[in-house]
């Protein structure tokens, strides 16, 4: 046994305090990832910072028809706003998807922004692994990867990103909020999930002692008109082998404003930005859903047992517009 330190924090800046100051420490909100990985010896801190009394529960609607989500908001609270489910469709039904009732009444909006790849070479704590400990290789990239990338992939690591709720979050722009020692910062969701490259065991920019605070979603009209799609082994509790966030303004036939993230198939929560320029001021036909899917998954990296997940993507991207759209049996 390692015995670990616990305290528990009543502000936002004691804890980024306490947590900065030490740097075998970490925060603790829902715990319904880091439990897992203490419990397999991947995650060592010798102290814990609980934060599940700071003051970062609410979910604003703010003046631009968007939201403000603070971090500690839990998932089925977010999934069941009102302001979320009539605004924001993909959003609430990607957090629906995710996990477990029991599972999503624990987790946070800003712990599922910071969970771990679900990986088993990453979380088993003995294969070689450069998420885990850098330079010492990746057991994925010729071993059991079924469940890896395609896209965003290096020489490093295909591990997937897990996250259901980020993969909306993408199409729609959101903003990271946190607090740390150099006081409030503000990430682009783009820049907030970084591609492995050579540094697979660096996800996010942010510094040690930095806290995720609030998620801003902007306002956006088209996100009325949207959905999730998730593809997976089982119904119940399972992660995604691809997965499709999609809101779609049609006029006259024509596609005039799309938004897309794939889930499931990348490294990060993937915008599919390739996919959205073929679509937009297209025709809203399956011939243009297709040309879109292709030109996206064009740059997939495939491995023999995860070669289906290109594919597999096309078609969720082709199911999910059609649907939008209403033009599923037109061509």
């Amino acid at each position: 046994m390692r015995p670990i330190s616990y305290s528990r924090a009543i502000a936002v800046a004691d804890a980024v305090a306490t947590v900065a100051s030490d740097p075998t420490s970490d925060f603790l909100a829902g715990g319904t990832t880091e439990v897992d990985l203490l419990r397999q010896n991947v995650f060592l801190p010798r102290r814990v910072v609980d934060i599940n009394d700071l003051p970062l529960t609410q979910i604003e609607e703010r003046p631009d028809g968007g939201l403000y989500i603070g971090a500690l908001a839990r998932m089925s609270d977010v999934a069941e706003a009102s302001a979320v489910r009539e605004r924001f469709p993909l959003v609430a039904e990607a957090l629906l998807l995710g996990a477990s009732a029991q599972l999503r009444n624990m987790a946070s909006m800003g712990g599922n922004m910071m969970q771990r790849t679900r990986c088993s070479y990453f979380r088993d704590g003995a294969s070689p692994c450069n998420k885990r400990e850098p330079h010492r290789g990746c057991s994925a990239l010729d071993g059991f990867n079924r469940g890896h990338a395609v896209l965003g992939v290096s020489d490093h690591c295909i591990a997937t990103h897990p996250s259901d709720v980020a993969v909306p979050l993408m199409a729609l722009d959101a903003r990271i909020h946190t607090e740390g020692p150099q006081g409030r910062r503000v990430y682009a969701i783009d820049d907030f999930f970084l591609l492995p490259g050579d540094t697979p065991h660096l996800e996010h920019p942010i510094a040690h002692g930095e806290l995720v605070v609030g998620i801003e979603v902007p306002g956006a009209p088209v996100a009325r008109t949207s959905t999730y799609l998730k593809v997976r082994d089982r119904e119940s509790y399972e992660f995604a082998l691809a997965s499709v966030a999609a809101a779609v303004t049609v006029t006259d036939g024509v596609i005039e404003d799309v938004r897309l993230a794939l889930g499931g198939v990348a490294t990060k929560p993937w915008r599919a930005r390739r996919a959205e320029e073929v679509l937009r001021g297209a025709p809203a036909n399956r011939e243009t859903f297709a040309r879109a899917a292709r030109e996206e998954l064009a740059s997939a990296h495939t491995r023999p047992l995860n070669a289906f997940k290109a594919e597999l993507a096309e078609r969720a991207l082709i199911r999910v517009l059609g649907t939008l759209t209403g033009t599923e049996s037109t061509s």
